[in-house]
């Protein structure tokens, strides 16, 4: 259950909860895959691996060991195996995929199945936005709000070990930052003896270039590791917004259009370090750190012209902006891992300290053929800051028993937001700058939370297993909305129970069934009552009134093995309740003001599938998509209508290996119709290319090409009662780089062949400390 107690804003009694506690039927899995990639001379295609309860014993008689490297001719084979106690998540190897030299983040994750992240870094997941992305497992500043888009633009996809996607998170996993799907981003990891590293330097067309470097070193107690990067890029955007304004009385429609475009620079430098040592048999300590900054600076123009119903001209101006942002991020680690005195006893504390700090520089200028009569002054300025500090303090216990292992934990977080906006008009005369009030306004949000969870994994017999788990979760938030000098505080307790039952069908073939109930509580972009000022025809601001949306998700999947094709289809539902959308209303000279409320419900559901196999020795085929379904509420509708879609989303990852020194790679992607709270996002469908030839056997030469048709665009429609709009808008297109690949250091194997890429467990082990909170 959960409560909420309100102060000076009304929050409103949550809505009941229908207790899903079930009764389980089920335990541990291990269910291996032979995943076969070719890794000499080529990385091959980046493959989904599973997670698994322990098969019987003929399964088991032989299993193969996490990344072994087995050297026939020009190819190596990797066999992976899965741990036995995950079983909640998919993980998807990216060291395999020869584009990370080139991509970032984002790149990567557009190439993950049901993942997809749009030209301005918004990442969906089954068409869902409310992502939450950990790094190793726990919360990061940089994941969260609106720094998350420039930084999975800037980081390399060189610093991943693989991708976890956690559609239904079971109880260890918190519910800030999102409280939806889990992104969980696994950083690269060597634990091989001896050192190791890579150098990646790429060129692209415009001046664009980025270069990456990775290095470890493993040796007797001590483990180092880290890595650097820059990037130098450019991207063009351009857009159209047609606007048609509908009296609620009359019909009467009064129409508006704005035209823009636009083209920023963006220098991103960063780097992480860590290491590891063994104090004796039982303890293990460990620190990391990273920093990052990115520099962007931007100029567009915007036309608007503005016709009242009678059709004359009421507003015809061009606007100028010249935007300089600077970003920061930073992350501060410590661990202990502490062995039991029981075989599999351990005890983990972890503590990450992490910021984010953005500041922007805006300047306008505006050229008014018909100036409407509520117009800014024509010369404007605005200041911007946007802070993020996170403190996450965990401890997690496991201890083994005769059928099945137990694990409790707790989490204290602390999380401050900060957003201040400082706007001037300036005289056209003198330049002296006037504070603008109205568009001036500091807010700050205080986010305290304190959780408790425990699980239990229980291994009925060699086909059954379960693992169920509560999590008990309270938290405290203060709202200090600074310019205006109201304050507000919002309490909330939430008890979130979840359950995964396996069963093995055959040795390879395994059956899933999964629940999870989630909170996603509004953030402080949400809550800042302040109406913050976009452009001269959109403002934006939060509700502090908005209660938490209740999600409850279940999953029906089969994982097995048809033929040479390794075979994953999903079955799933959700239902989400009190849902935060996006409610805008039209005001005063065709100013639309976009906030938030509590609307409605939603439900969705669909078919996920993954299809991965060999169509011949040298033809590696990976296809994978969603077909689903989602029915929400109409806002802005008076007659509280439902909308609803049926989408179909895929991609095809087409593998070549013309010879030992030669392969290619195309990625084919389509993404379906989403549905927001007014309206809808159009289908879109890209293409990336990558070549790689092997020049010696540690330097190879890579070629990407992203957006190869130049198709990339965010088309949306709103529809309601009083406002129709189209808007399109295009950011980045192709862009095409050659590069330079270079891995030198320890060498292993039979014959003396080269370390493959593909090192580590595969799909990691959630990082230090383990699974998130």
């Amino acid at each position: 259950m959960s409560t909420a107690r309100t102060t000076e804003y009304p929050a409103g009694p949550r809505h009941p909860r229908i207790s899903l506690i079930a009764h389980l039927v089920a335990g541990t899995l291990l269910a291996p895959l032979a995943a076969n990639a070719q890794q000499v001379p080529a990385a091959p295609v980046q493959e989904q691996t599973k997670q698994g309860p322990a098969k019987p014993a003929a399964a088991a008689a032989t299993p193969a060991p996490a990344a072994q490297a087995v050297p026939v001719e020009s190819t190596v084979t990797v066999t992976a195996t899965k741990t036995s106690n995950r079983i909640d998540r998919q993980s998807y190897d990216v060291k395999a995929d020869p584009a990370t030299s080139n991509d970032t983040v984002a790149d990567t994750l557009n190439k993950v199945p049901s993942v997809a992240v749009d030209g301005e870094g918004n990442v969906t997941l089954r068409g869902r936005s409310n992502v939450q992305i950990l790094v190793d497992g726990k919360p990061s500043a940089m994941m969260q709000g609106e720094n998350r888009a420039a930084a999975i633009n800037a980081l390399p996809a060189g610093d991943l070990e693989s991708v976890e996607v956690i559609n239904n998170p079971g109880a260890q996993f918190g519910n800030e930052g999102g409280g939806g799907p889990i992104i969980n981003l696994v950083m690269r990891r060597d634990r091989m003896p001896g050192g190791f590293g890579v150098v990646n330097a790429n060129l692209g067309q415009s001046g664009r270039y980025n270069t990456s470097a990775f290095g470890s070193y493993n040796a007797g107690r001590i483990s180092l590791q880290g890595g650097v990067f820059r990037r130098h890029d450019g991207r063009d955007s351009s857009g159209e917004t047609e606007r048609e304004r509908i009296d609620a009385l009359t019909g009467a429609i009064a129409r508006s259009t704005q035209v823009s475009s636009g083209e920023s620079k963006t220098d991103a430098t960063g780097f992480n370090g860590g290491m590891t040592y063994n104090l004796g048999d039982k303890d293990v300590v460990g620190v990391n750190a990273s920093y990052s900054q990115n520099e962007n600076g931007s100029r567009s123009t915007e036309q608007y012209r503005s016709l009242s119903p009678a059709g004359v001209v009421d507003n015809d101006y061009l606007r100028t902006s010249l935007r300089d942002t600077d970003g920061r991020n930073y992350s501060l680690g410590g661990r202990l891992d502490h062995k039991g005195d029981q075989p599999g006893e351990v005890f983990k504390l972890d503590l990450r300290l992490s910021g984010s700090e953005s500041e922007s520089d805006a300047r306008y200028a505006s050229v008014y053929t018909v100036r409407p009569p509520s117009a800014s002054a024509p010369n404007s300025r605005q200041d911007g800051l946007n802070e993020t500090r996170v403190v996450d303090f965990t401890g997690d216990y496991e201890l083994p028993g005769e059928h099945g292992v137990m694990k409790v934990g707790y989490k204290v977080a602390r999380n401050k937001n900060v957003f201040d906006n400082a706007y001037f008009d300036i005289d056209p005369g003198t330049g002296a700058e006037r504070v603008n009030a109205s568009r001036t306004n500091r807010f700050e949000l205080l986010d305290t939370t304190v959780a408790l969870y425990g699980t239990y994994q229980w291994r009925i017999d060699s086909k059954w297993g379960v693992l169920g788990g509560l999590r008990a979760e309270y938290t405290d938030l203060d709202m200090n909305q600074v310019t205006t000098g109201q304050r507000a505080t919002n309490h909330y307790f939430d008890a979130i129970p979840s359950a995964f039952v396996t069963y093995g069908l055959s040795d390879d073939t395994t059956l899933r069934l999964s629940y999870a109930h989630r909170i996603r509580r509004p953030g402080a972009g949400d809550l800042n009552p302040f109406v913050v000022y976009r452009d001269e025809l959109n403002v934006s601001s939060g509700n502090p009134n908005l209660k938490p949306t209740d999600s409850d998700s279940l999953e029906l999947g089969i994982e097995t093995k048809l033929g040479k094709v390794d075979t994953n289809v999903r079955l799933y539902a959700r239902r989400d309740t009190d849902l935060i959308s996006e409610r805008r209303f039209l005001l005063a000279n065709d100013v639309l003001l976009t906030t938030r409320e509590n609307a409605g419900s939603s439900r969705s559901g669909g078919l996920e599938f993954n299809f991965s196999g060999r169509a011949s020795p040298k033809l590696m085929l990976n296809v994978n998509g969603n077909i689903g379904y989602t029915e929400q509420t109409v806002l802005g509708s008076v007659l509280d209508d439902k909308r609803s879609a049926t989408s179909i989303s895929g991609r095809a990852r087409i593998s070549y290996q013309m010879d030992a020194s030669n392969s290619f790679q195309l990625m084919l992607n389509a993404q379906g119709k989403t549905l927001f709270g007014e309206g809808y996002r159009q289908p879109v469908r890209t293409a990336d290319f990558n070549y790689r030839r092997n020049l010696t056997q540690a330097l190879s030469l890579v070629v990407n090409i992203n957006d190869l048709f130049d198709s990339q665009k965010m088309e949306m429609i709103t529809e309601t009662d009083r406002l129709r709009e189209y808007s399109i808008r295009r950011t980045g297109g192709r862009m095409a780089y050659v590069g330079l690949s270079y891995r030198f250091g320890s060498f292993g194997g039979p014959g003396g062949q080269r370390r493959p890429m593909m090192f580590g467990g595969p799909g990691g082990h959630g990082g230090p400390g383990g699974p998130g909170h």
